[in-house]
């Protein structure tokens, strides 16, 4: 029985084996070894292409050589792929292929908009940035404009970390004015519509954002397009069956710095070190900065609907966000709400299409006025020796030390609120007249509404606040019609001619600054706050009555482009636009704009087809624009308004109230345009099957007929000040950007590109010979001890804007004070002082960066995603007004609190630690991880999710710099760039972000 069984367990093992073996010489038989190499046209080898079998994951990658080698069946079929080169499938019917692919056009034939059209990139002969919205930067966000932080070359953008700020500063290619604002930023159009405010643009809902860089591109905007113009596309509805997107993110904010303040320790030990006592110690031990912070929490929810037919499609969308500010008492929330629905009638000729966009936003800040009442301020200066509150519950008050506020009462008892409702609505029509000619029109409106509230109660500790409440509400509208039509002619002749003519006319009208507003005092209580207004008992008569006078302003524009190509070798664009505007004086109310530019692409030339190049263009163009931005109306024209009040008694003895009329402003019938004309020349080229690009610009900038007020003799006029055309600014600059794939294997990709620009901001005139100006002083520091210091920059010619002009600190004298150079009146140097005066600043350095940097490297395996975004600026100096004025000895001695350095740095007994001077002023030069995330998309879901991806993000992770402030990104635009400002920087945050988004 025993050897029957080993007898058939021999059998079995035998039989296996057998199976076995004739398995694996069918396998061996089925493989097919397939061998090869893989080139571009022109033979060259390409590595790394990936080869693979359709339908599984049976794949190989290319070796230095283009070899590869792999098995697969005959009659299956071979993909080869490769980034910038079109994908080829081959059918398996013999041992070795080899397999020449093409390159990919792709990024050539991309649609670029340049406003009242759009153009393929290889056509284009202007300087334009597309960033797509993939590409866009990810963080809590507010505004489209902080996307593009570190994206465009040339393109200067400082974050702010507040809820209610949308940003700090977005300049293009350097200053160009010497008004602030709206005068020194871009110029936005949303779908086409020129003006349309970005805050109805909810950061989900773009498609891409092209940016204007150059003259060539903008005079097409006439004179509203002097620093430069951002196109906003927003996504649209496609045919095919309805798609439903969700998108949301949570995020958590830490303040990243805060000042190393003195603590109640520091305080009583600096105290009795130095031989004196601090009146205001009442035994506490506050950390004041704890106590005005929070961790921060926001929360963003968008919902878009998308889909359509061959001749109407639809796109829907609604997003809310709320977000805090880590200062209490600082936080917002926005309804933005979008609908867009395009359809075809008359055989497909006519398509029309209509847009509605409207926006709620609500904001609630703190006090940040000047005197110390800032609550940025209040949390550094208030004394740790104090309580927050009073045994009472009321919020703790010491009236022995001036301009001394309790930061948490200014949080509490202050509070101002201020809501924007927005609303635009698009109607627009297309029609094919005939081949290749299509004529547009377009009629949008645009209404914002303003309410600001602000409500100070009975316990308040502002000195400029009455007694028992005090009440402030106002409201101003504006409106904004646009009109516009245009005809486009777009042919192809024989296949080397491409010709495209567009002509339009625009008509615009905008009205601003229609409002009224009140402030009343003495209420019963502090319960209804601003609501009810008509429960407060008194009311300073008219003085109380806030006003604003209503402006209107006309514009009417004929503008026209010709483009040309030839074989998409030799490429021409000529523009020219005339505005007419009522906003100018009477003798200049029309300007004219025009434009030309011209490409070679060199890799189109016989002589050029072996070469490396993918592509090789050359460009080069000269433009002019205008700028009419931030432009009141009134300012060419005799304003009268009320100066003052004076008491009138008629025959019977009353007495009567009546406003005092004068001039206000002097009437210039010349006043006109600024006008920017810039060259610009560049180079774009792309190699290795566009697996690295790159661009390289050089641009000259100039400005002339600068508005700016100046001082004038009432012997002539009304009025002792004039707006008037004299100054010229020069901007020169170099922007570099770089596309490359280093790596790319099968399951990995790393991409990255690299912005640099630099740029030389020069004020070139400020005089002639009916307005005269030696110099304009700018940037108030209002540090305490110094208040006849009244500016720390100042505009001059052969200078940048953000000159630094101040005191140059010499060191100690034998007291162990601050000694400061001394000057006479021609500028020689003659000692030192303890006392400086005016004549003692000097130059002493510049808020103008010379290099900004921004660096995206997006790393792929798989199904996972990791982007790192650094960016920088380097060169760039920072007067450090908040260090100087915590460096005040005397603010110790008299119950405030200081910097902990003071206690080794700072000399006892001087009085003069604290003076503007270059003492304070650092490098702003920074290098910051600004971004790093990492996403996982699970692909579909199911049969109802189409695509499902989460990601985790954290924004300034890290920053690299030697500036001694809690943050060097401070602004650099405007007319006081540079200076870091105690009352008005809000801290910045690192923001930890989850985002999900499903689509359906």
């Amino acid at each position: 029985m025993l050897n029957v069984q080993l007898k058939g367990k021999r059998t079995w093992m035998q039989s296996l084996l057998l199976v076995m073996f004739l398995l694996s010489s069918t396998l061996a038989f089925a493989q097919n070894k397939v061998t090869g190499i893989v080139t571009d046209k022109t033979g060259a080898p390409l590595p790394g292409v990936n080869v693979l079998e359709k339908g599984t994951t049976n794949g190989s990658i290319t070796d230095v050589d283009g070899k590869y080698s792999i098995n697969v069946e005959k009659g299956k079929t071979l993909m080869f792929s490769y980034i910038g080169f079109t994908t080829r499938e081959i059918v398996v019917n013999q041992n070795v292929i080899n397999v020449a692919l093409q390159e990919d056009l792709q990024a050539l034939d991309e649609v670029v908009v340049i406003g009242y059209g759009s153009m393929t990139r290889k056509d284009v002969t202007s300087s334009i940035t597309t960033v797509k919205a993939d590409k866009l930067n990810v963080g809590t966000y507010t505004s489209p404009a902080q996307l593009l932080q570190g994206k465009v070359p040339g393109l200067t953008i400082t974050q702010s970390s507040d809820p209610n700020s949308e940003y700090s500063s977005i300049t293009l290619r350097g200053a160009s004015s010497l008004r602030g604002g709206e005068a020194m930023e871009p110029y936005y159009v949303v779908d086409g519509v020129p003006g349309v405010s970005l805050a109805l643009v909810a950061p989900e809902d773009i498609e891409s954002i092209d940016v204007l860089r150059d003259a060539t591109a903008t005079a097409i905007y006439g004179s509203k397009a002097a620093n430069g113009v951002i196109i906003v596309t927003t996504k649209k509805g496609k045919a095919g069956k309805a798609t439903v997107t969700y998108s949301a993110y949570i995020a958590a904010d830490k303040v990243m710095k805060n000042l190393d303040m003195m603590t109640a320790d520091d305080l009583r030990a600096y105290a009795k070190a130095n031989n004196f006592t601090i009146d205001n110690d009442f035994g506490a031990n506050t950390d004041w900065q704890k106590e005005v912070q929070r961790t921060a929490f926001t929360h963003n929810h968008n919902v878009s609907i998308s889909g359509g037919s061959e001749t109407t499609s639809y796109t829907a969308s609604i997003n809310y966000m709320e977000k805090q500010g880590v200062i209490k008492g600082t936080d917002m929330d926005r309804l933005i709400g979008r609908a867009f629905v395009q359809t075809k009638a008359l055989n497909d000729r006519l398509t029309l299409s209509m847009n509605l966009n409207a926006s709620i936003t609500n904001n609630n800040s703190v006090e940040t006025g000047g005197d110390n009442t800032s609550v940025y301020d209040a949390m550094n200066y208030y004394s740790p020796l104090v309580p927050v509150r009073n045994e009472d519950g009321s919020w703790f008050k010491y009236e022995g030390v001036s301009q001394n506020y309790n930061p948490m009462s200014l949080i509490n008892e202050d509070t101002y609120h201020h809501q924007t409702k927005k609303l635009q609505g698009t109607a627009k029509a297309g029609l094919d007249i005939m081949e290749g000619l299509q004529w547009n029109a377009t009629l949008s409106y645009q209404n914002e509404q303003f309410l600001w509230d602000e409500y100070h109660t009975s316990q308040s500790q502002l000195t400029s606040v009455k007694d028992n409440g005090q009440a402030h509400r106002r409201t101003t509208m504006d409106s904004k019609k646009v009109f516009e039509t245009y005809l486009n002619y777009d042919k192809t002749f024989n296949d080397i001619h491409k010709l495209n003519v567009m002509f339009g006319y625009s008509w615009e009208e905008t009205t601003k600054a229609d409002g009224y507003g009140v402030t009343v005092y003495d209420f019963y209580n502090d319960v209804l706050g601003y609501k009810n207004l008509g429960m407060a008992n008194k009311m300073d008569g008219m003085n109380g009555v806030w006003s604003s006078a209503e402006n209107t302003l006309r514009m009417i524009s004929f503008y026209g482009r010709v483009n040309y190509s030839f074989n998409s070798k030799y490429l021409l664009q000529a523009t020219v636009r005339r505005d007419g505007s009522s906003a100018f004086g009477v003798n200049n109310r029309w300007a004219t704009f025009p434009s030309f530019s011209a490409a070679w692409r060199i890799s189109e030339e016989e002589f050029a087809k072996n070469w490396s190049f993918d592509d090789l263009k050359l460009r080069a163009g000269y433009g002019v624009s205008g700028n009419s931005l931030g432009f009141d109306p009134y300012l060419p024209r005799m304003v009268y308004g009320g100066t003052g009040w004076f008491t009138y008694v008629d025959s019977n003895g009353n007495s009567s109230e009546y406003r005092t009329i004068g001039a206000l402003r002097n009437s210039n019938p010349d006043l006109k345009w600024e006008s920017t004309s810039m060259f610009n020349v560049g180079v774009d080229f792309s190699i290795l099957g566009s697996r690295l690009g790159a661009t390289i610009e050089y641009y000259v900038k100039k400005t002339s007929d600068l508005i700016l007020d100046y001082e004038v003799s009432t012997n002539r006029y009304q009025y002792n000040r004039m707006w008037a055309n004299v100054g010229d600014i020069t901007n020169k600059g170099i922007e570099v950007s770089i596309n490359a794939i280093p790596v790319q294997t099968k399951n990995f990709v790393w991409s990255t590109t690299l912005n640099l620009s630099h740029n030389k901001n020069t004020v070139d005139k400020l005089s002639n010979d009916t307005y005269s100006v030696n110099y304009i002083n700018k940037a108030n520091p209002n540090i305490g001890g110094f208040s006849q210091t009244n500016s720390v920059q100042r505009i001059m010619e052969g200078e940048p804007i953000g000159t630094f002009y101040t005191y140059h600190w010499a060191g100690y004298n034998e007291d162990g004070v601050s000694i400061f150079d001394d000057y006479d009146a021609e500028g020689n140097l003659i000692g030192t002082t303890t006392n400086p005066g005016e004549e003692d600043r000097v130059k002493v350095g510049s808020a103008q960066p010379k290099l900004n940097l921004g660096w995206n490297n997006t790393l792929t395996y798989k199904n996972w995603t990791l982007t790192a975004f650094f960016q920088g600026v380097f060169g760039n100096k920072i007067l450090n007004l908040t260090r100087a004025q915590y460096n005040n000895v005397t603010n110790i001695k008299v119950g405030k609190n200081g910097l902990k350095e003071i206690m080794t740095d700072q000399k006892p007994k001087d009085g003069g630690a604290q003076a503007p001077s270059d003492r304070y002023l650092e490098d702003g030069s920074y290098l910051r991880l600004s971004t790093l995330s990492l996403g996982y998309n699970f692909g579909k879901i199911g049969n109802w999710i189409n695509n499902l991806k989460l990601t985790a993000t954290c924004n300034n992770v890290f920053t690299i710099t030697g500036y001694s402030g809690t943050d060097p990104e401070v602004s650099l635009g405007g007319v006081e760039p540079g200076i870091d400002w105690r009352n008005s920087f809000y801290p910045r945050t690192r923001t930890f972000m989850l985002g999900l988004n499903v689509n359906f």
